[in-house]
């Protein structure tokens, strides 16, 4: 359990998050996943990344159960500052980094792969954010990265989530492929790029990242600041603790149920 790194081949570096059972990250997962992606990146023999996950799906988000049994806003302010941190550490790696998601990619599990540079996905993976049902804002700069303006609106509001298969469509997936086929899909990609020279890998993802519209970082902590208003006004608690006492009796079952369709 936590976030681990292997080296399948020569400059590949695969890091694994494995929080059971739903991959929903405590504020210290985020620190690690952060931790273990800056890492793989500094490594002079990785020229590309991959993240994946173990078990049901790729990503839950936070582990709301940890905020709601921590008392003040302590829980809150460490998931807002490590989120922050495991989203700039994908962006900000100093190689490509991969996305191999499957099953359901929620709340930060959208940061993550809305900051990765190429995302392989399984056929039953699903991509949502549903902050306003949960109390919280942000990740919106990270869905407009996958989807088209006006779409990823109605995505926010609604917490409608989209298949694998739709965002190909835009062309924000570069595969989609049978879940028993993610892991090798995933190390093709990662190969091919792993295959180029590193220090042009390395100045490449630098110049891409310079020339972004929209600095992902500075966009993010500004939604951010919203969400700490949400807090203060007591309204993220009264919907937290709805998801937290409904009818499904608890965190697992309602995110199973959320993320084994479309909403």
């Amino acid at each position: 359990m936590g976030v681990s790194t292997s080296a399948p081949y020569a400059g590949v570096a695969v890091v694994t998050v494995d929080f059971p059972p739903v991959n929903a990250l405590p504020v210290q997962g985020w620190y690690e996943l952060a931790s273990a992606v800056r890492g793989a990146g500094r490594d002079p023999d990785v020229r590309c990344v991959v993240l994946a996950a173990a078990g049901r799906g790729f990503n839950a988000g936070v582990d709301i159960k940890e905020m709601q049994r921590t008392e003040g806003h302590q829980a809150l302010i460490g998931a807002n500052h490590g989120c922050y941190e495991a989203f700039a550490a994908v962006y900000d790696c100093q190689v490509p980094v991969i996305a191999a998601v499957h099953g359901f990619c929620l709340g930060g599990g959208i940061g993550l792969v809305g900051n990765a540079d190429a995302i392989v996905a399984s056929d039953d993976a699903t991509f949502g954010l549903p902050e306003l049902d949960r109390g919280a804002l942000g990740a919106a700069t990270h869905l407009a990265r996958l989807v088209p303006q006006h779409l990823m609106r109605a995505l926010y509001y609604t917490s409608r989530t989209v298949t694998a298969e739709e965002l190909h469509g835009h062309g924000s997936v570069w595969r989609v492929v049978p879940r028993a086929e993610l892991s090798d899909a995933a190390l093709e990609l990662a190969r091919e790029i792993a295959a180029k020279d590193g220090a042009l890998l390395r100045l490449a993802k630098a110049a891409i990242n310079g020339i972004d519209p929209v600095d992902v970082r500075r966009s993010y902590r500004f939604e951010q600041g919203f969400t700490f208003e949400a807090n203060l006004s007591g309204i993220a608690d009264r919907h937290r603790e709805a998801f937290m006492s409904g009818p499904s009796s608890g965190f697992s079952a309602g995110l199973s149920a959320e993320a084994g369709e479309r909403r």
